[in-house]
């Protein structure tokens, strides 16, 4: 049931992005009276699910669920259907409007996809407020694992800065983090610069979104588990550790360290139990955990917004989320990362789908892949909408089209870088699979 959940979530997401996406050509594209012959979600190969001609557009579902299309007249596009172009041009052909009216039919998905955003931002921050975590209240700075370890973070460094802005959210400083090339810290009273090495960034790639950073806490036990060591030795939720072995613990992260490193050993344990210190002794197993955890305190805040306040704020929170997308090219660009190997196709992101229905989330998820739609579309390639885009660029300032010759060699190159891409996104996926049972 709970992949099924996923599957539908997955496949209701991408529906409403395409239609709405083809939805940004199509709707141009007859204001301007040009013919649109086809308007499909999915791909057609060879047959489709569903197909109905309303006046001279042939609506319908392909088998495919890769994304989507409208064929419009007039222009050469991914189904090379060149034989209309060897004919005159007609008035209600793509290639006959004038170029500023083609450059709004091509600009129309993604500008679609940027709107849909930010109409769903809006309405997120308006219904459900910014929850966030101030950087300033890490009362006890951070606390990372070996992995954070290799980007040069150590536990109790105070984030300042990334890249020389401030942080001002340790929500963001994660992936800001990852992003950057640079973080400034504040370590035991002095300020340090820390560069981020692309080997370091390669390990947490590698971890696959492992929480390689959070924020420091108290000893203070929440979680006792049944049958274990510690509920065993007496050890009680809201007992708070003091000491073990003798020597005094201030933080959480100190305490695992200790009980880590005791494997097959005795510890004595020092806690403070409703302002009455006693000391419990117990023996750590070999697995060298004993059954205790704690709730991070809770630190975040929630600024709310009104409606009118909400739209701005909306704005706002899309630039970010496609700024962030802008800044991951540039790490998955760079081999010596790895990053790209743990890019997602439709199986993965089938895996990100929670297993029972999440509106949160769905809003959410939608949001932030009709931006990543509204990005990817928009990069200068033949065969997407910004190859398109370039081409009709071109023409506005050079005032002559391109030849009809290089527009069809340009989508052949594009749709073969496409679908060179598309193998690697499946084979990362496959992968991903496959290592499971390795």
């Amino acid at each position: 049931m709970g992949l099924f959940i996923q599957i539908v979530m997955f496949v209701a997401i991408i529906s409403i992005l395409v239609i709405l996406h083809e939805l940004g050509h199509f709707l141009p594209a007859k204001y301007f009276k040009t013919k649109v012959e086809k308007f499909y979600l999915f791909f057609d190969v060879k047959f489709s699910l569903f197909k109905k001609k309303i006046g001279d557009t042939v609506y319908g579902i392909g088998w495919l669920p890769l994304g989507g299309y409208v064929k419009i007249a007039g222009m050469i596009d991914e189904s090379m259907d060149t034989e209309q172009m060897k004919e005159e041009p007609k008035p209600w052909e793509f290639r006959s409007k004038p170029a500023w009216q083609r450059l709004i039919i091509m600009l129309g998905g993604v500008t679609v996809n940027f709107l849909l955003a930010w109409i769903i931002y809006t309405f997120l921050l308006f219904n459900n407020g910014d929850t966030y975590i101030p950087s300033k209240n890490l009362k006890y700075g951070i606390q990372v694992d070996s992995i954070g370890e290799t980007l040069g973070l150590r536990t109790g460094d105070r984030i300042l800065a990334v890249d020389g802005k401030e942080s001002k959210r340790f929500n963001e400083a994660v992936l800001d983090i990852i992003l950057g090339d640079e973080v400034t810290v504040n370590r035991d009273g002095q300020e340090l610069t820390i560069p981020l090495t692309d080997e370091g960034k390669r390990i947490v790639f590698q971890s696959q979104g492992r929480n390689f950073m959070l924020y420091r806490s108290k000893p203070v036990i929440a979680v006792v588990a049944d049958s274990s060591i510690a509920k065993e030795a007496g050890i009680e939720v809201g007992d708070e550790i003091l000491g073990v072995n003798g020597e005094r613990v201030a933080y959480w992260d100190e305490v695992v360290d200790k009980i880590r490193s005791s494997a097959n050993q005795n510890l004595e344990i020092l806690l403070d139990r409703q302002g009455t210190q006693q000391t419990i002794g117990l023996t750590v197993p070999e697995e060298a955990r004993i059954g205790i955890g704690v709730n991070y305190e809770d630190l975040s805040v929630t600024d709310s917004f009104s409606f009118l306040q909400a739209i701005p704020a909306g704005f706002t929170r899309t630039i970010k989320v496609l700024t962030d997308q802008v800044r991951q090219f540039k790490v998955i660009f760079n081999s010596n990362t790895g990053a790209y190997k743990q890019v997602k196709g439709p199986i993965g992101i089938v895996e990100l789908m929670p297993t029972t229905w999440n509106w949160g989330f769905f809003w959410s998820f939608l949001a932030m892949f009709s931006v990543w739609l509204a990005f990817v579309n928009l990069l200068p390639i033949p065969a997407l909408d910004g190859g398109h885009v370039m081409f009709l660029l071109y023409e506005i300032v050079s005032g002559r089209p391109p030849s009809q010759k290089v527009l069809e060699r340009g989508q052949i190159v594009g749709f073969i870088l496409l679908m060179g891409l598309m193998a690697v996104i499946f084979g990362n996926d496959i992968w991903n699979i496959i290592k499971r049972f390795i």
